[in-house]
């Protein structure tokens, strides 16, 4: 099975990248979301009523396996009550701080090393992630030097549709130029993840262990991975280089 795989799609949160609490940097960002928009209330009260109003938003999202972009996040669902034409322009900035209350996102410490590694053995490479911001997996590849190690970068904020809808897979694998059938896909997720990469026909879905994920959403045993693995570093066992055809 292995041998046929030509393109393989990342995961980015809890594969790629995980959260790290920050309460210092936590604190900050609330407080930077009221200035920014100029809230009449304390930073922890803002943030209690804009994470009701985002639960409406996720519960909607993943019913419908729809995204909302960052304009209409902000100007429609998280602060319907604002002046529109004063938030539209901010809701990228906004999208941004409001993930910086979570933690700060750092890459897991093999990434790079497992990415070009991955290059170097012949492998197209591609992301596929749910995401409400446009620019924050961007940014971080260009900060990381890792942007030309990837043909495609499918995010759901910009594509409008979320995993599992077996179309964001289908459209990963178009942009490659690669049939499903040769592609691969590592998430995190033992239900989401897997449930969209086999819909779409792919060859191969290997999830990676992540505890935070697992208290979340446990496996039901519904669907099963072809592989599980323990670390990413784990990938450079299973694909090994590729025959790859002079001139192709």
């Amino acid at each position: 099975m292995y041998h046929n795989i030509e393109a393989i799609f990342l995961d980015v949160g809890n594969t790629l990248r995980i959260v790290i609490k920050d309460e210092a940097f936590m604190a900050q960002s609330k407080q930077q979301l009221v200035e920014l928009t100029g809230a009449k209330m304390s930073p922890d009260t803002f943030f209690a009523l804009l994470e009701d109003r985002y639960k409406v938003l996720r519960k909607r999202a993943k019913e419908r396996l729809i995204e909302a972009s960052e304009k209409e996040m902000w100007t429609q669902w998280m602060l319907p009550d604002f002046p529109p034409e004063t938030i539209a322009p901010l809701s990228g900035k906004l999208t941004r701080l409001w993930r910086d209350c979570d933690g700060r996102r750092v890459p897991r410490p093999d990434v790079k090393d497992v990415v070009i590694e991955l290059s170097k053995r012949g492998y197209i490479l591609g992301i596929i992630a749910n995401t409400i911001t446009e620019t924050e997996i961007p940014d971080w590849l260009e900060a990381d030097n890792l942007t030309g190690y990837f043909k495609a970068v499918i995010l759901s904020s910009k594509l409008g549709i979320r995993k599992p809808n077996p179309e964001i897979y289908l459209e990963a694998a178009r942009r490659v130029g690669v049939e499903p059938g040769h592609c691969v896909y590592v998430g995190d997720n033992p239900v989401r993840d897997v449930e969209g990469a086999q819909a779409a026909g792919y060859g191969m879905m290997i999830v990676l262990l992540e505890p935070d994920t697992l208290k979340k959403e446990p496996p039901t045993g519904e669907h099963k991975p072809d592989k599980v693995i323990q670390e990413l570093s784990e990938l450079l066992d299973i694909f090994p280089l590729r025959n790859v055809p002079n001139g192709s």
